[in-house]
């Protein structure tokens, strides 16, 4: 090949676009994983965070009481091994709980996570968390920003009337990157919170913890197929998922349930509803 042909050559080969895998640096896209239950792990902007982390194998910790059985939870094991687990407790860049009720945030978390991982929290819990040793702890009463990531917490209701009230604080909180905006509605109930969260934030994807949790007596204290349809209905333009099933003895609307009534309102096509450990794209 001539000198002439072979520069042409070369610069044509400088100029070619390069494909995913030929990046040393690939880019990671935004994305959420349900590891189960409530505990997810969201990628935004290449910032890592671990939500409400329930980490007790399964039947480590006693069934919820008054709920109609006597399962010890969690009803199924984590779906990764213990070295993908302590990967992920690693290199996660901060801690999000909504709440501190056990299986949003259990001994084994407590235990597992290292004290001077950041966590942020509602302003309720935040001398409790400090209380076992964490040395990194923010509340978070209105917003704040975190590694180019505005947090804002809003509210919710964990239940009606007087369980409600014995049920305490609960936060929800919303993660904004550029155009990506995601909604962990935490543990509440359909009501003008989660309504007003919708419409001020306008999220991009929100999550919200199904399961219908509820008692022997009284309403149910987490999301059943009746509030997902209302969000879906108030939520048009966002991917919504469901979470917060098949894992805890007082949560009696399963996944299978879920599906079926969503099915039913030609909406299942709006409610994504992961298996443990599945990751899917914001």
């Amino acid at each position: 090949m001539k000198r002439a042909e072979f520069l042409k050559v070369g610069l044509a080969l400088s100029l070619a676009p390069i494909l995913p895998h030929q990046s040393s640096v690939a880019k990671i896209k935004d994305s959420i994983r349900l590891l189960r239950h409530a505990t997810l792990v969201i990628n935004l902007g290449g910032v890592r965070f671990l939500v409400d982390p329930m980490l007790s194998p399964k039947g480590a910790m006693d069934p919820v009481q008054n709920a109609g059985n006597t399962e010890r939870i969690p009803l199924v094991d984590l779906p990764i091994s213990d070295q993908e687990l302590s990967n992920i407790l690693e290199h996660v860049d901060a801690v999000l709980i909504t709440h501190t009720h056990r299986d949003h945030w259990d001994a084994v978390a407590q235990n597992s996570i290292e004290k001077s991982k950041p966590i942020f929290c509602q302003p309720s819990d935040l001398s409790k968390i400090k209380e076992i040793g964490f040395k990194n702890v923010t509340d978070i009463s209105d917003k704040l920003e975190f590694q180019g990531i505005r947090i804002n917490r809003t509210g919710g209701k964990h239940g009606t009337g007087d369980i409600g009230q014995r049920m305490g604080d609960v936060s929800g909180f919303v993660l904004t990157k550029g155009n990506s905006r995601v909604y962990i509605a935490g543990d509440t109930i359909w009501c003008d919170e989660v309504k007003n969260a919708l419409d001020q934030y306008k999220p991009t994807y929100t999550i919200v913890n199904a399961g219908g949790a509820q008692f022997n007596a009284g309403d149910p204290i987490t999301m059943t197929d009746l509030d997902i349809i209302e969000v879906a209905n108030a939520h048009t333009k966002g991917k919504l998922a469901a979470v917060h099933m098949n894992t805890v003895n007082h949560c009696i609307v399963t996944r299978a349930i879920l599906r079926e009534r969503l099915a039913a309102k030609s909406l299942s096509n709006r409610v994504y509803i992961p298996e443990d450990g599945e990751q899917f794209n914001i």
